[in-house]
């Protein structure tokens, strides 16, 4: 009887150290998968960098195509407006076979019935002669009030807003193809901590089947981390899931496509940029801002063009004609082929002078609406420079929120970590359920992942202000090489 005592009593004393070899065992393998979730497990070696990606959409990015295939048509259009300062050159040559029957009597102005020459020789007949013209009539205008200069001034405002365009669109570019970098670094860290917080639940599902099947632990535990890790997967699988979106998202803005996407994620993931001095900044030299005073420029242009419309239009013209017939003025017919060459020449050369009274009342209404439609881009200007200085303002709050949050995330891991070693031992003591250690495991995984997340955030919040300001190269200069 006491030696069955003594045996019980030495299997109690050896149950607090099998309990513990367990839960040492499992915290080895918690410990081995926690660190495969820490921001320095990113991927190694040469990857494409957040320069590469950014150089690729503003080089190669149909909008770029788009803006820049925009800005030659603009290009074009201003050297169509200078050739209306070249003389016109009209070139005719015509042969036909008609009837020769004229008539005295006035028919007004249209384009259906062929005018007749020569005189009425007071005869209906069907029969038919050959006719044939050539001519050359040469035109242009000395000068015109400034109305083609103000043609060309309006062509140059539209191509100076193409222009701006063009770098507006390179800068919206660059910053989406940045943000989509740094959005698919964060989804892959997502998946990274999601990953290895399903293999904690596993190695700790491990543990705890091993003691409640050894009645150390109650089977309600294994319950619990069973049901722990079950959500752990279905977050795995949504972090999958976004990181997929996010690929796809950055692969648009690549030329092309690679197999395997590895980013180049490491200096961000590890290195905070430097800070700043107070950041300046002026509206004025945004693209954005330059792209709607040009726009006003173009307005104003076209309006100073329809003020040039209402003028008289003098033209100097010179001609040259040959004509041929085979019908006499008495009514004959020559044989043959008469009249297929020209042999009657004519030569004039004169001043003309064209005004269009009643067009007063049209061009003022047009430039009335022209004139509104400047006022409209004026106003849009203001409301685009309250617009910039709104989001300069946002990303400025931004990029100093995120800063001190990314000091704050690291002492949250620490305090996390220490709390789940705490959790565990006070699980291996018996002290504390499970429920507790199971909390500890997913706030050190949440502190993980927004130990991450806020050092990207302030390279996120860094874009966003390099974009408010509308250039990119004080952020790109900023990443670690």
């Amino acid at each position: 009887m006491t030696s069955q005592v003594r045996s019980a009593g030495t299997r109690r004393q050896k149950l607090p150290i099998r309990i513990g070899s367990l839960l040492v065992a499992s915290c080895v393998g918690l410990a081995a998968a926690q660190s495969n979730s820490l921001p320095n497990s990113g991927p190694q070696g040469e990857g494409i960098s957040l320069d590469d990606v950014v150089q690729s959409a503003e080089r190669d990015y149909p909008q770029i195509h788009l803006s820049q295939e925009e800005l030659n048509a603009t290009i074009a259009d201003i050297r169509r407006a200078r050739t209306a300062y070249l003389p016109r050159i009209d070139a005719l040559l015509q042969a036909n076979r008609a009837t020769r029957n004229n008539v005295f009597g006035t028919l007004l102005p249209q384009s259906t019935i062929p005018p007749m020459s020569g005189p009425v020789i007071g005869s209906n007949n069907g029969g038919s002669v050959w006719g044939s013209a050539a001519g050359v009539l040469v035109s242009w205008q000395p000068f015109d009030f400034g109305l083609r200069h103000a043609d060309v001034q309006a062509s140059r405002a539209a191509k100076d807003k193409a222009d701006a365009a063009l770098s507006d669109s390179q800068l919206e570019a660059g910053a989406a193809a940045a943000d989509a970098f740094l959005s698919h670094v964060a989804a892959q860290e997502t998946v990274r901590a999601a990953s290895a917080a399903v293999e904690n639940w596993n190695t700790l599902l491990k543990t705890i089947h091993a003691l409640a099947a050894a009645q150390l632990r109650p089977g309600a535990d294994e319950s619990r981390i069973e049901a722990e890790l079950a959500m752990a997967r279905n977050q795995l699988v949504y972090a999958r899931q976004a990181d997929d979106e996010s690929k796809a998202t950055l692969v648009k803005f690549l030329s092309s496509a690679p197999a395997n996407l590895n980013l180049d994620s490491k200096p961000l993931l590890t290195q905070l940029p430097p800070p700043e001095e107070e950041p300046e900044f002026n509206t004025a030299a945004h693209p954005l801002m330059e792209e709607q005073r040009a726009a006003v420029a173009e307005s104003a242009a076209h309006l100073h063009a329809l003020q040039r419309t209402w003028v008289p239009q003098f033209t100097l013209e010179g001609a040259a004609s040959s004509r041929g017939t085979g019908a006499e003025t008495d009514g004959r017919r020559l044989p043959g082929w008469n009249g297929l060459t020209p042999n009657i020449q004519n030569y004039a050369a004169g001043f003309n002078v064209n005004f269009s009274f009643l067009d007063f009342a049209r061009i003022h209404a047009e430039a009335s609406a022209q004139s509104a439609t400047m006022r409209a881009e004026q106003a849009r200007q203001q409301l685009i420079d309250k617009e910039l200085n709104e989001r300069f303002a946002k990303a400025t709050a931004a990029l100093t929120a995120a800063r001190e949050v990314a000091n704050n995330t690291p002492i949250e891991l620490k305090s996390a970590r220490m709390a789940f070693d705490q959790a565990k031992a006070r699980y291996q003591a018996g002290l504390t359920p499970i429920d507790d250690l199971a909390q500890a495991q997913r706030l050190l995984v949440q502190a993980e992942v927004d130990n991450s997340i806020a050092r990207l955030s302030v390279w996120r919040a860094l874009l966003q202000l390099n974009a408010a300001r509308g250039d990119l190269r004080p952020f790109l200069q900023a990443v670690p090489r």
